[in-house]
């Protein structure tokens, strides 16, 4: 192997030139292996090389050969490189490359001249395809958002983000589910709430929707219209069935009063309807918006009654065999696709289920053409994955196009103590009021903390904290700690990116030049396996290289080449930094 300390070009590429290397050695050794599968990582130690494959225990079964004594045949093979100090073989085979300084440090370069774009790429060939949509939220508009809806806004806007800089053409769609019972509840809630405000003494159902915004939709229907909807406490009690306040007497009274304020108000049922709607709505748009999360699509469940979709869903369905009736209901058959039982596409009433619209909604998303889509649930919907792909098998649709994934629950804890989320008194911890404690960043970044299907602990007192042990803090304050520097500097920052990258020489400089090379294969893994969760990880790993160098070196020094050769480091790292954090949807303060 032949060594040099020629500096590479800026567009040189570690991997893809040891995997160039590696592809004409095993044309040599190998030639029907042609094909294989060549795997570079990077070792955990240093003194390990700046890359590993596994190369040669992959092909041992094929060759009937030790791997060791394979990789020796590789080692042999391998071109002559400018870029490669040393080659060699550790334990039962791994080959094990180190880079020339010049190599290692090329990244910087690389990231300065790419700017914005350094880690943006098309999507490689893998299980997505090029029109995503990815649904997320989907909140029913039926009260304030809680912590819960929190984080799934923060996976899915950080994953539609990441899956767009990785090259996909992402589409962003909340499914508004803006028909159905629960919005008659929370109508009714309004309406009931309305009436107390004219003395009609009402006992207010136990099941309804208790917060205090019911209270306050209630008097603006009073401050608008007045006494318009007010009626009798005793016509509304002649709808209601008596019974106790358990199981299926609680839920046939409320349906109870749903039927009075149907049947009293008239049209005007529809005025307390649309406007509880578009109140809960408008606010949940509002919040979502203050925390950075932006939708492209909001899709009504309603226009899919209105179009007619549900019926030819179902009737779909029944035409290729799949519906049976029982007892004047609807069934599909649930069961022949995995599901646990079959379940009610239509009622005996002729009213269609949730789940049938869920079955034309799903449909719908696969008829305007998205490639792939991704839908974000809370853990709780883990049992209606196999029901929902199973109607779109059976509708002839290829259910494979459609990955879930589960958002877990979320604790908050303050001093150490559990904060508790009570939804049946309607006083649990709404997303506004946790950003208004915590501020947007550190939401954004902690919910960020743990991969989406495990259960997160969120500790209030350290998202506030202003020190190390935080980490959106600790990450912030590196591109923090690089502005200032580059304040300092007084020079052209533009400039840097021709730096001569020579004076780069210690064993930090090569570790944060070595994390900044990671980050585009970082993206493209994070995006394949649907994980924003890793671009945080890795965000703290670079703040970490960054902290660890900047505090053992002087930046500004007074060797001109030197100072300029580590400008440029520090210049590359908030790059990335500002990049990461962009996609994570946390700001990149220059000051701190």
């Amino acid at each position: 192997m032949a060594a040099s300390s020629a500096k590479p070009a800026v567009a040189f590429d570690a991997r893809q030139h040891l995997t160039g290397l590696l592809r004409s050695a095993l044309a040599s050794v190998a030639p029907a292996q042609g094909l294989a599968d060549i795997v570079l990582e990077r070792p955990k130690q240093a003194s390990h090389g700046d890359f590993a494959s596994n190369l040669a225990m992959q092909l041992a079964r094929e060759l009937k050969t030790a791997p060791r004594q394979i990789a020796e045949r590789l080692v042999r093979e391998l071109p002559a490189s400018p870029h490669v100090t040393n080659v060699d073989i550790a334990g039962a085979g791994f080959i094990n490359f180190t880079l020339t300084s010049a190599a290692r440090t090329a990244v910087v370069a690389k990231v300065l001249a790419a700017g914005d774009d350094f880690g943006r790429g098309p999507a490689k060939n893998g299980r997505m395809a090029r029109r995503l949509q990815v649904e997320f939220v989907s909140a029913n508009p039926t009260g304030p958002l809680h912590v819960g809806h929190g984080r799934g806004a923060a996976y899915g806007a950080s994953l539609a983000s990441l899956l767009a800089f990785a090259g996909y053409e992402v589409t962003r769609e909340y499914y508004v589910n803006d028909a159905g019972r629960q919005m008659d509840i929370l109508a009714v809630s309004a309406w009931l709430r309305y009436l107390e405000l004219f003395d009609e003494p009402i006992p207010f159902p136990s099941n309804a929707y208790q917060g205090g915004y019911v209270r306050e939709m209630a008097e603006q229907i009073k401050q608008a219209h007045g006494d318009r909807y007010v009626h009798p406490a005793e016509a509304v009690l002649a709808c209601v069935p008596r019974g106790g306040n358990d199981g299926e007497d609680i839920e046939a009274r409320l349906d109870g009063f749903i039927l009075a304020g149907k049947d009293l108000l008239g049209e005007d049922w529809s005025y307390v309807h649309s406007h509880v709607l578009s109140e809960q709505l408008a606010d949940c748009r509002a919040d979502l918006e203050e925390f950075g999360v932006h939708f492209d699509v909001w899709f009504s469940e309603r226009s899919l009654y209105d179009t007619g979709m549900v019926a030819r869903a179902v009737e779909k369905l029944e035409k290729a065999g799949h519906i049976y009736t029982q007892d004047g209901a609807k069934w599909f058959q649930s069961t022949a696709f995995g599901d646990e039982k079959d379940r009610v596409v239509q009622r005996d009433n002729g009213i269609y289920t949730y789940f049938a619209s869920d079955i034309a909604y799903h449909l719908n998303k696969f008829e305007r053409g998205f490639d792939k889509v991704i839908d974000v649930w809370g853990a709780d919907h883990h049992g209606y994955i196999p029901r929902v792909k199973g109607a779109l098998l059976a509708s002839g649709a290829d259910a494979t196009r459609l990955d879930v994934t589960l958002v877990q629950f979320v604790s908050l804890f303050r001093d150490g103590h559990k904060v508790s989320m009570s939804t049946r008194s309607g006083e649990y911890v709404t997303l506004r009021q946790l950003r208004q404690e915590v501020g947007n960043d550190a939401c954004r970044f902690f919910y960020m903390l743990r991969k989406c299907d495990q259960a997160l602990d969120f500790d209030l007192d350290l998202a506030k904290s202003q020190s190390n042990d935080n980490p959106v803090y600790y990450v912030q304050y590196a591109h923090a700690r690089i502005c200032s520097l580059l304040a300092q500097w007084e020079g052209d920052a533009a400039a840097l990116a021709g730096a001569e990258l020579a004076p780069l020489q210690n064993e930090r400089e090569f570790a944060l030049c070595a994390r900044l090379a990671e980050y585009p294969e970082l993206i493209q893994a994070a995006a394949r396996d649907y994980a924003p969760h890793a671009l945080a990880f890795y965000l703290k790993d670079l703040a970490g290289d960054f902290h660890s160098w900047y505090n053992a070196e002087r930046v500004l020094v007074d060797d001109v080449a030197a100072c300029e050769a580590r400008l440029a480091l520090a210049l590359a790292t908030r790059q990335v930094l500002r990049s990461g954090l962009s996609l994570l949807g946390v700001s990149q303060p220059m000051s701190m």
